[in-house]
């Protein structure tokens, strides 16, 4: 008879303070919460415990956060919440950049790390039954707008004819903006629809993955409508 396994989260952190405030309170979820105090120890239990979620601190003795992160994603994708000390938003982007889905500044509430982690593993699951749907169907056709074509089946990005790598949240958001393009989308909305929170606590996790895909696909894609949110604007054809 098969049986549902606990979820598993891997909490990789130096102060072990803070490490036993994390992993007490996220097993109050009735989760199951190993710590690991550096980051060589956190890339070998991630290995064993292949968890369902990794909580990593982005300064750790041994290897950063940030070489654990690409370690750990090369190994095993696996969604991964970043705590940073320092509000900065070059470590952020780093971050982003090798496969952390989303971030918190320390000092935070355990109430929001909890919440954070429970919308991370809402939208793995969420996108663990879309494959599993997608590979019964037919093909979802490539949604092209302008120069980029998503592959939506594939999770693939191409610009120009050349594929650029994006993160699944980064891939999402994506597919978000351009499903709609030209058209304003509020952070909010965002952030309820690839993220799946009801909250505007992380508004500026929009921003810094919107700053990534700039990064990636190029500045003039997405028009930021400052207030507002942002919208993707397609690259005319062009005339002959």
């Amino acid at each position: 008879m098969a049986h549902t396994s606990p979820t598993t989260v891997l909490v990789v952190e130096d102060e072990p303070a803070i490490a036993q405030a994390i992993v007490h309170r996220l097993s109050a979820e009735g989760w199951h919460v190993e710590a690991a105090p550096d980051g060589p120890s956190g890339v070998a239990a991630a290995a064993r415990l292949e968890p369902d979620v990794i909580v990593l601190d982005v300064m750790l003795p041994g290897i950063d956060g940030l070489e654990v992160c690409r370690i750990i994603q090369a190994e095993r994708p696996v969604p991964v919440l970043m705590l940073t000390a320092r509000d900065d938003e070059t470590d952020m982007l780093i971050g982003l950049g090798v496969g952390a889905d989303d971030y918190m500044t320390k000092p935070f509430s355990m109430r929001e790390l909890v919440a954070r982690t429970k919308a991370l593993l809402r939208r793995t699951e969420r996108a663990a039954k879309a494959a599993e749907l997608a590979a019964a169907a037919a093909p979802e056709p490539a949604l092209t707008v302008g120069d980029v074509v998503i592959d939506r089946s594939q999770r693939r990005v191409h610009r120009n004819g050349a594929e650029v790598h994006l993160t699944p949240t980064e891939f999402d958001l994506l597919t978000a903006l351009a499903a709609v393009p030209r058209t304003v989308l509020t952070r909010e909305r965002l952030l309820e629809q690839v993220w799946d929170w009801v909250d505007a606590s992380g508004t500026r996790t929009v921003d810094s993955h919107v700053k990534a895909l700039r990064r990636k696909l190029g500045p003039d894609l997405i028009r930021t409508v400052h207030g507002v949110g942002y919208a993707f604007e397609p690259a005319d054809p062009p005339t002959s």
